[in-house]
């Protein structure tokens, strides 16, 4: 009896055969039957041929499998599966077959693979990791400006940067030579090339791309590669040794120092497991949220920007000397597949992104006239800047026009070194860098080839009389000093605006209560001590601690800080400051009297009375100038704004320099960079209470002091002679054992007093909140612009 599958086999026969096999005539239903079976079969044959993707919303109708690894491959015919990696990227179930199964040739390499994947990375080394990782053909683009096409390289071929950075259509990478005949350029590009910029296209790849090899790898080696957008397959991204399953380097307490060879110890642009507060650093395995804001596209699968954002981050800090352009990274994309093309396509924008958050393309640049780091949108805009060198320079790279009014006659504002001093330069403003890793200052120190300073430790306190303090009193004092802020802390959890006091009355409070309760009594020299400490306080908040917010003293210590070693710049920041302007259109002695923003342009008026038009303003005056309505603003500043500026104050510090004829300090600070002076009361705790040495090198003879808190009220109404009487017999007391000879030069600061500054750096006071920093900080209707120390 005939049954469905024997008359598949035999489906040639024209007509059915008795048991006896003898031939039986038909009927003509029976022919009709015969010859609807036979089509359906001809069409099940045909189905065979070819197998659509299983995978909902691929658009690739007749797969080709791009490994050719096994001899049964069906390249471009029948499989009973294809894999999808892309929308173009498919493998059949045989190679599938040729390196999954045990007794295939290609099982060993796989396994090979997946034993390297498995002890570098966290993700599942799947089948399709590895061929995605291992088997993906690479891409790379024609570097010819009128051609720029994308071409597919032979399986055997490893992508290199130099291969990316000089490949040409049709060049032979054996030897760098092009192929005879035909231009190769005038082939056309693959049609798939064109879907990769699709949005729709990401969404349909199956496993995010994984650099090789990236510049990133050497300031990653704590973190899982697959984690951070790199191949755990590579060598460069082999996970620090002697590390374990068990105890994976995220769970550590301490965190390595991750040093690059070669590069700026202060330059640390990635976190380390369970790192936090460091200024401009990224998690670079997580998005922030301005990313997040900028990128929303990556938010369910942050990998490939993860891999981009690290690469141009680490590229940068290679090399910071030079501005880093989209065609500078794309030669460092490797990575296998299609997913390259979209690779070099997202660059160009995350790059721009960072450009404008200021984590690359800063400092100190040679840009040339027709180079600019931002897109095109951005050329046309001018801009007005009052007192900001370094904003100046950094639009500059970005904005064609800008123009810098600046109301002294020198620039650089509280930047003003003096360098008549022989053989050193003293700097009247700022001089010493609070924290150096990732402070813009050391990044334009290294473009500069400038070297800082390390100021060490060590500072001893003299008394008056010339005893040096034991140094078991100095920590204990300190000890105590910082218990007392502790305390301070903790009080200040659940208070607010309103309830706050000052910080000298609350120290005040809690010292005393901690004196009846422990029954502690300190000598009098202790509580010197203690006074020294309170004055180094003063000096950082640039004010007498009667006017500081005891709620909000230290509000800069919730945000990321510059961390490390605090330096000397010895050459001078003046050094720096004259670098950046350096092309920039300055017009000195141009102060400003009154920005009008209510019409489309911006109208900034000067004091001899010229009219300036511009789209955009940048003021960056000190507080001081902004609290005393130096700069009229129509429509007028908003009230929240004013509440701002009038709830910070203006600090002042005052310093003086004294150049002598010899070291007489030497034998008794031995090497020391600073020495600390035990106040002999309260009342004069901030007058000269450091002394620095200005000539790490030990060669010229001179010291700089500072006065601050109260004591800048103290030395207001005294001449430069009085003061520097004042601060000799400081020093006499000091050295008492020897004689102090009168010194050759000096000078005195009196920045309380300049018209155009009035300051030296800005506190919260009492009843006021860190969150004025920002509100000065907001712009007003995308016109007018903040910046500088107070915002």
């Amino acid at each position: 009896m005939s049954t469905g599958r024997v008359r598949t086999k035999k489906k040639a026969c024209s007509s059915d055969q008795s048991p006896d096999n003898l031939p039986v005539r038909s009927s003509g239903r029976q022919v009709k039957k015969k010859a609807a079976e036979a089509a359906d079969d001809d069409d099940e044959a045909s189905e065979k041929k070819y197998r659509k993707c299983e995978k909902a919303g691929c658009t690739a109708t007749c797969p080709v499998c791009f490994a050719s690894a096994a001899e049964r491959c069906a390249k471009n015919g029948y499989t009973s599966r294809w894999y999808h990696l892309s929308c173009g990227e498919h493998f059949c179930n045989e190679c599938f077959d040729h390196y999954y199964r045990s007794h295939k040739d290609g099982y060993e390499k796989y396994t090979a693979w997946k034993r390297i994947w498995t002890s570098n990375g966290k993700s599942e080394p799947s089948p399709k990791a590895f061929m995605a990782d291992q088997q993906l053909p690479y891409w790379v683009q024609c570097t010819k400006p009128e051609c720029g096409k994308w071409r597919q390289l032979t399986k055997e071929i490893q992508l290199t940067p130099q291969i990316a950075k000089t490949y040409r259509c049709g060049m032979k990478l054996n030897n760098s030579t092009k192929t005879e005949g035909s231009d190769q350029c005038s082939m056309p590009e693959d049609l798939r090339v064109a879907e990769v910029s699709d949005h729709w296209w990401y969404s349909m790849l199956i496993l995010p791309p994984l650099l090789k090899d990236s510049v990133a790898a050497p300031f990653l080696a704590a973190y899982y590669p697959d984690c951070v957008g790199m191949s755990p397959s590579c060598t460069s991204t082999n996970r620090l040794p002697g590390e374990s399953n068990l105890v994976k380097l995220e769970h550590l307490k301490t965190v390595p120092n991750v040093t690059v060879a070669g590069m700026n110890k202060y330059f640390q642009p990635f976190y380390q497991p369970n790192e936090c507060g460091k200024a401009l650093c990224v998690r670079p395995d997580v998005m922030e949220l301005d990313e997040l804001y900028e990128f929303p596209e990556y938010s369910r699968d942050p990998t490939m920007y993860l891999a981009l954002r690290n690469l141009i981050l680490a590229l940068w800090y290679t090399n910071c000397k030079e501005a880093l352009t989209p065609q500078k990274c794309i030669h460092h994309i490797i990575v296998r597949g299609l997913v390259r093309i979209r690779c070099v396509q997202e660059m160009e924008r995350i790059l721009y992104f960072m450009t404008r958050k200021g984590l690359i393309n800063t400092g100190i640049l040679s840009v040339s006239p027709d180079q600019y780091l931002l897109p095109k949108e951005y050329h046309n805009v001018s801009c007005y800047i009052f007192n900001r060198i370094k904003s100046s320079n950094l639009l500059s790279c970005i904005l064609p026009q800008v123009i810098v009014l600046e109301a002294k006659d020198r620039i650089g504002g509280r930047v003003w070194d003096d360098k008549t001093f022989t053989g050193v330069t003293v700097g009247r403003g700022a001089q010493i860098v609070n924290g150096c890793v990732n402070n813009p200052m050391a990044l334009m120190c290294e473009q500069l080839g400038i070297k800082m300073h390390k100021l060490g430790e060590k500072c001893d306190l003299i008394q008056e009389g010339g005893r040096i303090t034991d140094p078991t009193i100095d920590k204990r004092m300190d000890f105590h000093f910082n218990a007392i802020l502790d305390v301070v802390s903790e009080w200040r959890k659940d208070k607010t605006q309103h309830q706050d006091v000052p910080l000298g009355e609350k120290i005040q409070e809690i010292y005393k209560a901690f004196i009846q309760e422990s029954g502690i009594q300190f000598s009098e020299l202790e509580e010197k001590v203690l006074q020294f400490h309170l004055s180094n306080l003063e000096y950082a908040c640039g004010s007498n601690l009667s006017q500081v917010s005891a709620r909000s003293w230290d509000h800069n210590e919730f945000f990321a800080q510059f961390a490390g070693d605090h330096t000397l710049l010895t050459v001078g920041y003046s050094t720096v400051i004259d670098k950046l302007a350096e092309g920039l259109d300055i017009r000195l002695n141009f102060p400003v009297q009154s920005i009008d923003y209510s019409g489309e342009e911006v109208q900034v008026t000067t004091a001899d009375g010229t009219v300036w038009t511009t789209q955009k303003v940048l003021v960056t005056v000190p507080l001081a100038l902004l609290q005393k309505n130096a700069i009229q603003f129509n429509p007028p500043l908003s009230e929240k704004k004013i509440k701002a500026i009038n709830s910070l104050g203006a600090g002042v510090i005052e310093k003086i320099a004294l150049q002598f004829p010899y070291r007489f300090w030497d034998s008794k600070i031995q090497g020391a960079d600073f020495f600390g002076h035990v106040p002999p009361n309260s009342s004069q705790r901030g007058l000269f209470s450091v002394f620095y040495d200005m000539d790490p090198e030990g060669k010229e003879s001179i010291l700089m002091s500072v006065v601050t808190g109260d004591a800048v009220t103290t030395i207001k109404n005294l001449d430069d002679q009085q003061v520097l009487q004042q601060c000799m017999t400081v020093l006499r007391e000091l050295f008492k054992e020897q004689e102090v000879p009168d010194p050759v030069k000096f000078f005195v600061t009196r920045w309380s007093s300049d018209p155009w500054l009035q300051m030296a750096y800005s506190f919260v006071k009492t009843g006021g909140s860190g969150e004025a920093y920002d509100m000065i900080a907001e712009d007003i209707q995308g016109k007018v612009f903040f910046a500088g120390e107070v915002s």
